[in-house]
């Protein structure tokens, strides 16, 4: 819904990076159904209905934003267990995010052979996650690798914590980009915490972007908490790779509104200080008060998308949880080259409609 210039209360949001009102629309609506999701799988796991929730919240603005500056359909991410607005932003359903926490077995994710919070989606190229953290990187490179040398113009972009960016991998990761110009692109979502760990007990450095400098390759800080910061910063990385001229560490500074995961209680290091000073630190209604002076999100409508994504959550939820269960010999698929489904031709969907292997 554009509006008018008389409208505008302040300057337009998506000036100068080329986002139309009904960019940050659609933007603002994948931030607020991802914060929506989370806030349901916290809910669903008090209640006994779902085994685990690793959270997203703090983290969607940026997430929304960098995933928005690449080609769905076309570029390649490798997420982590926090990506559920990244995932979102990539084409994944409500319906399919929360498959994986039930662990059903129509999730594309892993056909429930994964604990939740582990996405990916093979039709959508979404890699797979595992649960080593930082392992992720890997296989970026190697999708950008293929990239470069099939010439498809495809950018692989892959996500972590700053914890996860102390790994070895990471380093060899970076280095195989940095010497052979990969079209890849490293965001790392610094929350402050490696789970109860802070970031001055983590990194020797207040930026790990610093890091980049020892590949080659430009390290950039964003503020996590701006979505249209954050979408700058990662097209201009995206059409660096597209030229050919390699990769890019993006660090967006973000804020961890929840505990790491629903088996901690971070109540315990965190004081209540801290935590009340990072709400203020939180994405949603940050992004909701710039659309808003900016005259594009109208009470009218922002009533519309709220009931629209309440709407969404509760279908995803009924949904999923009516889904069958894995059967107790599909956990064994995939073990051995003899484990494999009866009736799998050896790609594409399984005779149960469980996701196959491409």
């Amino acid at each position: 819904m554009a509006v008018t210039d008389q409208a505008r209360s302040v300057a337009h949001p998506g000036e100068g990076v080329g986002l139309s009102d009904a960019d940050l629309l659609a933007m603002y609506r994948i931030v607020a159904l991802a914060r929506a999701l989370d806030e349901r799988m916290w809910i669903l796991n008090r209640a006994g209905r779902i085994p685990f929730v690793i959270s997203g919240q703090g983290h969607e603005g940026a997430q929304v934003g960098v995933t928005w500056a690449l080609q769905r359909g076309h570029d390649w991410i490798a997420p982590f267990y926090r990506s559920i607005a990244t995932c979102l932003t990539f084409g994944m359903s409500a319906r399919e995010i929360m498959l994986a926490q039930f662990a059903k077995a129509n999730d594309p994710s892993s056909g429930g052979r994964q604990m939740p919070g582990h996405y990916g989606h093979p039709a959508l190229n979404i890699l797979s996650v595992s649960s080593p953290v930082g392992t992720q990187i890997l296989h970026a490179a190697g999708i950008a690798l293929a990239a470069k040398l099939r010439r498809t113009g495809q950018v692989a972009m892959t996500f972590m914590g700053e914890g996860a960016s102390n790994q070895g991998d990471v380093h060899e990761a970076l280095n195989f980009v940095g010497i052979h110009k990969l079209p890849m692109i490293l965001v790392v979502e610094n929350n402050g915490y490696a789970i109860s760990v802070p970031a001055s007990k983590e990194c020797a450095v207040e930026d790990v972007a610093v890091r980049a400098a020892g590949y080659n390759m430009p390290g950039v800080v964003v503020e996590g908490t701006d979505v249209v910061a954050c979408y700058r910063v990662a097209r201009e990385a995206v059409d660096r790779a597209r030229r050919g001229e390699g990769g890019t560490f993006i660090e967006a500074k973000v804020t961890r509104l929840t505990a790491h995961s629903s088996d901690d209680q971070q109540t315990k290091y965190r004081s209540p200080e801290e935590l009340e000073a990072e709400r203020a630190r939180d994405p949603l209604p940050i992004f909701r008060r710039q659309l808003v002076e900016a005259g594009i999100l109208t009470p009218e409508l922002e009533e519309r998308l709220a009931a629209e994504i309440r709407a969404e959550v509760d279908d995803a939820t009924d949904y999923a949880e009516a889904q069958p269960d894995p059967t107790p010999e599909s956990g064994a698929w995939w073990v051995t080259a003899e484990d494999t489904p009866p009736g799998w031709a050896g790609s594409g969907p399984l005779p149960s409609g469980e996701p196959g292997r491409s």
